[in-house]
């Protein structure tokens, strides 16, 4: 699995999923948003990473 490494092992790169922390922190970090606003994208947009941040209007 391609990804990005945090202590555990990998990070999805495509792929968010709202019950990993480390994620979710990872990317509320990168496009400077909040946890609220991620899950609402989640659950309008789907699980793809690129398609939460069209709907943020981020860049993956």
């Amino acid at each position: 699995m391609a990804g990005l490494k945090d202590k555990r092992g990998f990070i999805d790169k495509d792929r968010l999923d709202l019950s990993e922390r480390q994620a979710v922190e990872y990317w509320m970090k990168r496009w400077g948003v909040t946890r609220d606003q991620i899950v609402a994208a989640h659950r309008k947009a789907g699980r793809m990473v690129r398609d939460i941040a069209a709907e943020l209007g981020k860049k993956r």
